[in-house]
């Protein structure tokens, strides 16, 4: 049995992504990513900090837009609007989950597909099944396929099981796998 070194590969990615940056900024562009959190989940605050650790590590400015919990859904759609059309702003991230009042398929959809980082906006969704690796991943799902190439694991016609159906883990991962060649079920 071989075990799969996460953090090794997760250091080599984020040299690799510091490297690129420092290219992108000889050339005058700094790479961007806004983060918006509304209200005060402690777990998504900590979620917050560490991907704004992540970016700091791998040169990329971050800014992290914290809103009251009582932020309307109006307000948030500005918001969004306003880093849609911020040519600084290369990448835009909304910290799930939001509010009862606010809807959050709305919230992802509002975000244009090439800020999506998360990969949840209805084209990236439509790409990856597609099998089409164009636009953004969802992290968590990308990060377990590239964890699985670098050791160099074959995919084609293995049985994989996907416990849960999340639009975030779940159905994404199942995607991955099939669109690797993998017999799946969820």
């Amino acid at each position: 049995m071989t075990l799969l070194d996460g953090k090794a590969l997760s250091a080599k990615i984020k040299e690799e992504l510091k490297e690129k940056n420092q290219f992108l900024k000889s050339k005058g562009i700094e790479s961007c990513l806004a983060v918006i959190l509304v209200g005060d989940n402690p777990a998504s605050q900590t979620y917050v900090k560490s991907k704004a650790k992540a970016c700091e590590e791998c040169g990329i400015k971050s800014l992290v837009y914290h809103l009251n919990e009582n932020t309307t859904q109006n307000e948030l759609l500005a918001l969004i609007n306003t880093l849609n059309h911020d040519d600084s702003v290369h990448g835009i991230l909304v910290q799930l989950p939001l509010p009862d009042h606010i809807c959050k398929d709305l919230i992802l959809e509002s975000i244009i597909s090439s800020k999506d980082v998360d990969g949840f906006h209805p084209i990236n969704v439509g790409y990856l099944n597609l099998g089409l690796e164009t636009g953004f991943l969802p992290c968590t799902p990308l990060g377990v396929m590239k964890l699985l190439r670098a050791y160099e694991i074959d995919l084609e016609g293995k049985d994989a099981v996907i416990i849960g159906a999340s639009n975030i883990v779940g159905r994404p991962m199942a995607t991955m796998l099939l669109n690797a060649g993998a017999t799946v079920s969820v």
